[in-house]
């Protein structure tokens, strides 16, 4: 059945195919129309081949192999525009180059006059999933079970989605929560507050295996990254007990780990894009054979680099503080993560619940990205919560034409805090102090490279194979890698690594270092580091006293709460002393965190690596996390602290809902040093 919507859209198609494929007629030299009656045939003929040829343009390169779905995903317009006008005659094309550049203005035109009819929404995008949610509706054996899509908007604090809901600028979530259908509470992060471990915990019910977002691992004799696709085969391994949130069939969509998923797409540590299911690549090239699909996503790329662009020569003009650089290598990875990214995982999303999958886990990295570099409460971050509010009534639409009745639980990993850079604050990086104070050869790790792990473990998969496709995308994942390799594989006295306002100092060697014996081989290290202004405290272990944390006028003594002088961790909360004492007792712990300090007034913290908005340690809001779950789902009567404790709860919704065999899953927190075999 034909819907007046429908008509519309295809009418808005048609309207904005004609000026498109004049201006490719007047501006190509491989390409005439005889008239403009021709004109008006050749867009209508376009939709027609288009309806008839994708279909099969999709099968067929989900079936030759994940490089014939990057063909399509360039040719596949100019293949329907060529053959639609094969079935014109009086149309001359001279090269299937002409062709091809003609079927991108056609798509630009389509896209830009969809752009005006909808107001600038991703109407047309979710038109387009509804319809193939309607079509390909898929016969399940329970269709009375309730599937449940987890949505983690990453990076986002509680305080600032409170303030979005309250002022109706998200109209999806708000909606929710007014309407008493959903509730919106905090939760708290434990250290670190950062991705890798708070996804770990969520997923697989582990916070004992990751000290920060990198750091160097005694085991392997090297540094671990979280979002290198070995490492985090690595990490999972060493986490997963094959219980994980997504057991039993649920779908990975864009995370770091997989939560024991059946499937994962887009998935760091199953990276299998090549070596996926053809219907997997059916999937994907669906998407990026259509119009509304990868065309638009390119379109809207390219206009978010203009925008970045703005909002960075913005920011100086008005000398907006504090601040780091956003040039144009931050604008293209933002057009990636927050347009191309986002809209291939709502498709991805849309279509696990078209089949009637039961659990989804899906990481929107949109806000994350753009505050790290712009700030917390930055207009240009906000502005990302509202892109990701359409999102969420996207996949809600498709849901509703879904063979079973979805719950929607949305939550953030952590926090963020804000502050100028430790470097442009006192002069010095972290890794530069160190090598002042003990005149040891010292690497650094503490440039940024979040933002490029998804791109690498991308291109990595793409690498694989004999084509020249896979030679490109192996320079380009060669380039990519030297971003994100590290300077710590070299043999150094310290490794100084940088995850947010949490430092990591680590003397490379098959055991940890106490801070007696660091005192007697850098005496200077540890005096020096409290005692500089822009740090609050160290975490270290004494082989007399145990976990230590460490400050300029007193020394808090962690096992017993014994505090010698001024507390250290006064400034950072009631609860930090129990977050240092896990940290630091960790076995994978470096031999000392450093920690920034906190403005009392702002909240303000310096973090070790040029972001102006960051997460890892304590103080700010980047221990401020939110979970926006169903109101027919319990909460527990207490705070949830830690992803540990989150990843019980949310374990506990799927076992309501009869999606998870009950289980007793003993809590494993934290690993603490007396589990080693080796001294310390």
């Amino acid at each position: 059945m034909v819907r007046l919507g429908d008509l519309g859209r295809i009418a808005a198609a048609w309207a904005g195919a004609v000026p498109a494929l004049a201006l490719a007629d007047a501006i190509l030299p491989g390409l005439r129309f005889g008239s403009f009656g021709q004109l008006l045939v050749a867009a209508a003929a376009t939709l027609v081949v288009g309806a008839l040829v994708r279909p099969v343009l999709v099968v067929a390169s989900a079936a030759i192999g994940w490089p014939a779905v990057l063909v399509l995903a360039v040719a596949g317009q100019a293949v329907v525009l060529a053959l639609a006008l094969l079935v014109l005659p009086g149309v001359e094309t001279t090269s299937f180059t002409a062709v091809l550049a003609a079927s991108w203005i056609a798509a630009a035109g389509g896209t830009i006059l969809a752009w005006l009819v909808t107001s600038g929404t991703s109407e047309a995008f979710t038109a387009a999933l509804v319809r193939r949610a309607r079509r390909q509706r898929t016969r399940v054996d329970d269709p009375d079970v309730p599937g449940v899509i987890f949505v983690q908007l990453d990076g986002v604090p509680y305080p600032v989605m409170r303030w979005a809901v309250m002022a109706s600028t998200l109209p999806t979530l708000s909606r929710w929560v007014r309407r008493d259908a959903h509730r919106l509470v905090e939760w708290t992060p434990r250290l670190p507050a950062t991705t890798p471990a708070s996804q770990l915990g969520i997923l697989h019910g582990r916070i004992d295996v990751v000290p920060a977002f990198r750091w160097y691992d005694r085991e392997l004799g090297r540094v671990l990254v979280a979002n290198r696709r070995p490492d985090a085969v690595v990490i999972e391994k060493r986490a997963s007990d094959g219980r994980g949130l997504l057991a039993g069939g649920g779908v990975s969509v864009s995370n770091l780990f997989s939560g024991d998923a059946a499937r994962s797409l887009l998935t760091m540590s199953r990276f299998e894009l090549r070596r996926g299911s053809a219907d997997t690549r059916r999937r994907v090239a669906w998407y990026l054979v259509r119009p509304d699909g990868f065309a638009a996503s390119l379109y809207g790329a390219t206009a978010e680099i203009v925008r970045e662009r703005f909002q960075a020569r913005r920011q100086h003009r008005l000398d907006i503080q504090p601040r780091v650089h956003r040039g144009w290598v931050f604008a293209v990875l933002r057009a990636v993560t927050n347009v191309v990214l986002r809209d291939l995982n709502t498709a991805l999303v849309a279509e696990e619940i078209t089949r009637g999958t039961h659990v989804v886990y899906v990481d929107y990295v949109d806000y994350d990205e753009v505050a790290h570099h712009a700030g917390v409460l930055r207009p240009e971050s906000v502005a990302t919560l509202g892109r990701l509010d359409r999102a969420l009534a996207c996949l809600e639409s498709v849901a509703a034409h879904s063979v079973r009745q979805y719950r929607f639980v949305v939550l953030s990993d952590h926090g963020q805090s804000q502050g100028t850079t430790f470097a442009d604050r006192y002069g010095v990086d972290l890794s530069g102090l160190c090598a002042q104070l003990t005149s040891a050869d010292v690497a650094a790790v503490e440039e940024p490279v979040e933002s490029w792990g998804r791109l690498q473990g991308l291109l990595d998969d793409l690498a694989e194979g004999d084509g020249a496709g896979a030679r490109v995308a192996h320079g380009a994942a060669s380039r990519v890698r030297k971003r994100t390799d590290t300077a710590a594989e070299t043999v150094s006295e310290l490794v100084v690594l940088g995850s947010g306002n949490l430092g990591l100092i680590c003397v490379p060697g098959p055991r940890r270092l106490t801070l007696e014996e660091i005192d007697d081989r850098w005496p200077a290290l540890v005096p020096g580091l409290v005692d500089h202004d822009g740090i609050g405290f160290v975490g270290v272990l004494s082989a007399e006293h145990g976990p230590l944390a460490v400050g300029a006028a007193g020394v808090h003594r962690l096992t017993d709460g014994t505090v010698t002088g001024d507390d250290p961790l006064a400034p950072y909360g009631t609860q930090a002393p129990a977050d240092v004492l896990r940290a630091v007792s960790m076995r994978e712990a470096p031999d000392l965190y450093v920690n920034s300090t906190v403005d009392p007034d702002t909240g303000e913290v310096a973090a070790f690596e040029g972001l102006v908005g960051c997460h890892g340690g304590l103080g700010g809001w980047q221990d401020r996390a939110l979970l926006l779950a169903p109101s027919d789902l319990p909460l527990p009567d207490a705070p949830i602290r830690g992803a540990d404790q989150l990843h019980r709860v949310l374990a506990g919704y799927l076992e309501q809902l009869g999606l998870r065999a009950p289980t007793t899953t003993p809590d494993s927190s934290v690993r603490t040093v007396t589990d080693r075999t080796e001294t310390t």
